[in-house]
């Protein structure tokens, strides 16, 4: 039910995106037609962007919120790495549409009209685009969605591009030295390809199930301060990331004198504090192994009742042994 409602709200939220973004494409259609500027002309075709990357992003959420079936058994999650890479590079084609338009305009040269009203809606146009993609990443990061991280930085990136065009037209507006807008636009279509290619490189490592560094040194430093003298060792850990959801396979070293009832509950606290002290979905594939002699070496069960080597050395878990495939037995 909980996971229901938060993907409804994510939905809802998307929705509110997609009708602003069309609400600020009119309003900068506007602008350009009373302004005749190549910049808003630029920052009006971004928008189009926009509106496009919104409801592919409404879409993403849609899929992802399917639960899992036969043709998708760790359901749909990775359908947001995919859109928020075509919404990356939506906003690297923005930029080179910036970068075309600004070159035109220097070497065609043009006279502005009407520059205080273009100012004020592209200003109040900004100023939408800021808090509306303000709190989209917020939201992404609270309920761990990449689609409202992404859909935020693009209006973000397209506010920074939108300031660029209201400065351009205030300095023209008093110096009356046209090319200064196109100048400016320029400098900020480099700015929002070099965004995209950032939103494009996130999503391929989603895809290609690339390691999260930050996430994997949570989880490690979790198991690391509540380890129990019971879990002799853990390896062979991988996370993969299905949207808003994880789906992590480890490997867990047990006595061998454990019954399988007795193994089966150890393995159960592990996945139970990782479950409580993660804020997503999680899915886990655990693995038990049984202790072998070379085990003694790092097993720290004192009393252990079929010891058959000396304790010599407690293993710390970190990324690089807890990720490792070998069993940690060896220094």
């Amino acid at each position: 039910m909980i996971k229901n409602k938060i993907n409804k709200d994510k939905i809802g939220f998307q929705k509110i995106i997609a009708v602003f973004g069309i609400i600020l494409f009119v309003g900068k259609i506007i602008a350009w037609k009373l302004t005749d500027s190549d910049a808003v002309f630029s920052d009006a075709m971004e928008s189009i962007v926009n509106v496009i990357s919104a409801f592919m992003g409404l879409y993403s959420l849609y899929l992802a919120a399917k639960p899992k079936d036969e043709d998708h058994p760790y359901g749909h999650g990775k359908v947001e790495f995919v859109t928020s890479g075509i919404e990356g590079a939506l906003i690297s084609i923005a930029g080179l549409m910036i970068i075309y338009e600004g070159i035109n305009s220097l070497i065609v040269g043009k006279v502005l009209n009407k520059l205080d009203w273009g100012i004020a809606i592209i200003a109040a146009t900004a100023i939408i685009n800021y808090f509306l993609g303000y709190i989209s990443i917020k939201k992404g990061e609270k309920e761990n969605s990449l689609v409202l991280i992404s859909s935020g930085k693009h209006l973000q990136s397209d506010t920074v591009t939108t300031l660029g065009v209201v400065i351009s037209l205030i300095i023209v507006y008093f110096t009356k030295i046209y090319w200064i807008d196109s100048l400016v636009a320029l400098f900020f279509g480099f700015y929002i390809i070099f965004v995209g290619y950032k939103i494009v490189r996130k999503s391929l490592s989603g895809i290609m199930d690339e390691q999260d560094p930050e996430l994997l040194n949570k989880i490690i430093n979790l198991l690391e301060n509540n380890r129990r003298t019971e879990w002799i060792d853990i390896h062979n850990m991988k996370i993969q990331q299905f949207g808003s959801s994880l789906h992590i396979d480890a490997h867990i070293t047990l006595p061998y004198y454990y019954s399988l009832r007795e193994a089966h509950q150890e393995m159960e606290k592990v996945i139970i504090l990782l479950a409580n002290n993660t804020n997503r979905t999680v899915e886990f594939n655990f693995h038990m192994d049984d202790c072998k002699p070379i085990s003694c070496s790092i097993c720290q069960i004192m009393e252990c009742p079929v010891r058959q080597h000396p304790f010599i050395k407690r293993i710390e878990w970190t990324p690089e042994n807890v990720t490792s495939v070998e069993k940690h037995t060896t220094f």
